[in-house]
């Protein structure tokens, strides 16, 4: 049985092609039309949908982080808790951008969740 992404079975708590954002024009939707919320460092923009699951986009540079292993690590934590608050989020496009020199971890991911549930009340 072929295995495409039609055919499979949706994860309920993956990130799967269609949890994400990575077209540049969604992105320079979302920092031109989205709103935005500034909280503890991190700047999220978003956008309510008409429908289709919430999705996520992350912005880090090497300013962020100069090694390429802690910026991975910080976009770990920031898709984890996207993926642990995705199913309250609603048709919902989110775009994060991590403070300067933050590190990754579980006080991060803690955080992390709390303004994604900030975000769910807000909208």
């Amino acid at each position: 049985m072929p295995r495409n992404s039609e055919q499979a079975r949706p994860s309920r708590f993956g990130l799967g092609a269609q949890r994400r954002l990575v077209r540049k024009a969604d992105f320079e939707r979302l920092l031109g039309e989205g709103s935005r919320k500034s909280q503890s460092g991190y700047a999220l923009y978003f956008l309510m949908r008409v429908n289709g699951p919430p999705r996520l986009g992350i912005l880090i540079s090497r300013r962020h982080a100069a090694r390429a292993t802690v910026r991975n690590r910080i976009k770990r934590c920031i898709r984890e808790a996207f993926r642990m608050e995705q199913a309250a989020l609603g048709a919902l496009d989110i775009l994060v951008r991590p403070p300067y020199g933050a590190k990754p971890g579980a006080p991060m991911l803690a955080r992390l969740r709390e303004i994604f549930t900030g975000l769910r009340q807000r909208t």
